[in-house]
């Protein structure tokens, strides 16, 4: 399609686009390429809360992503590094000596309870955000009973959210909640739909980049058990593998805009309030931009790769994704001197937009 067809209509009428260029360009231009995709398809009925960043444009995109980068400057996430790395710590010690789920073990657990101390809620509550992350990662947009299920969870995260945002109006706090229920947007403060939002979005996409990338991790390395080796004992190659892995392996394939007005996409017409999907998982394969884009190889430049996309909506979060899947990394590495997919499981996969397995049998042996 790169090649012959870079720019596709679907039988809806929806825009694919798979080229690099044509895909980074798109993201740099909010104006003509929208993210809200919510107000925009639904004619103005519909409007997503002020919290949800992903679905905003400027200037309201800007004000917002101000405020919540409060939390995510590299200072603070720096400071997160000995935290992490004694929850891995612990996380792995409660895993059996000789075999256990990569993900339930440790590549779930350790971004859920690192958003939920960032937020300020309570860290043993990490498998009731689990179950919630789950519920709407696994959302069937066709099927009406999986969107109202999806709808339902939405209601029950916010009505947990609600007591803690209310606690921090009557005692403010230094945590996210309180820092967004603190902060003031054009003289207003953020009300509490818009709070419980954002806290929703980092529960889901905080924590599912992290697990993703651990778990694509291993199993690119496990197909290398030479690389495997030259990465135990060269560790300073473990930001390239986690930076290979986001090329070849994307958290997320693809992310959605629509057009303002009307437009043209590599020589193809594309009219106003058109759905554009633009796909990440087929940018980071492009010939044109890297040399044998289907091989795993830590060693090549990677500054290109889209995998946190491009633009004003480049992902916040993705210095603490980078930082978790650094320290899970060193850590596996560190407590076993083995370390393979089992070769009998049959994973099971992500559906939909989510590129990753659901579950990753390993077996290990300790150093």
């Amino acid at each position: 399609m790169r090649e012959e067809q870079p720019v596709w209509r679907d039988g809806s009428g929806n825009v694919h686009v798979f080229r690099h260029a044509d895909v980074q360009r798109i993201l740099a231009d909010p104006a003509t390429f929208s993210s809200d995709t919510v107000g925009r398809l639904s004619g103005g009925a519909k409007q997503a809360p002020r919290g949800t960043l992903l679905l905003l444009d400027p200037p309201l995109h800007g004000k917002m992503r101000r405020l919540v980068s409060r939390a995510f400057t590299p200072g603070l996430i720096a400071g997160l590094e000995p935290w992490i790395t004694e929850l891995t710590g612990q996380l792995l010690d409660a895993a059996p000596d000789d075999a256990f789920d990569l993900v339930d073990a440790l590549a779930n657990p350790l971004p859920v309870t690192v958003i939920a101390r960032m937020l300020g809620v309570p860290t043993e509550d990490r498998d009731r955000f689990q179950g919630w992350a789950d519920q709407l990662l696994s959302t069937d947009p066709d099927d009406p009973q999986s969107v109202r299920r999806m709808e339902e969870t939405a209601v029950t995260i916010s009505a947990y959210l609600q007591g803690f945002i209310e606690a921090r109006r009557s005692e403010p706090s230094g945590d996210l909640l309180g820092t967004l229920v603190g902060a003031e947007l054009d003289g207003e403060r953020l009300d509490d739909e818009d709070i419980a939002s954002f806290a929703t979005l980092l529960l889901l996409a905080g924590h599912i980049t992290t697990s993703v990338l651990v778990g694509n991790a291993l199993l690119c390395l496990d197909r290398d058990p030479r690389l495997l080796e030259r990465v135990r004992a060269d560790r300073s190659l473990v930001p390239a593998v986690l930076e290979e892995t986001l090329r070849l392996r994307p958290p997320f394939t693809r992310i959605e805009r629509v057009t303002t007005a009307a437009t043209v996409v590599a020589g193809t017409d594309v009219g106003p309030d058109t759905l554009v999907h633009l796909w990440l998982l087929s940018a980071n394969r492009d010939e044109e931009v890297f040399e044998d884009p289907d091989a795993f190889r830590p060693d090549r430049a990677n500054a290109r790769q889209a995998a946190f996309g491009h633009g004003i909506h480049y992902c916040i979060g993705a210095p603490l994704a980078r930082l978790e899947g650094r320290i899970a990394l060193d850590a596996l590495l560190d407590r076993y001197s083995g370390i393979a997919v089992d070769p009998a499981a049959r994973l099971s996969w992500h559906g939909t937009n989510v590129f990753g397995a659901r579950h990753l049998p390993l077996r290990v042996r300790r150093a």
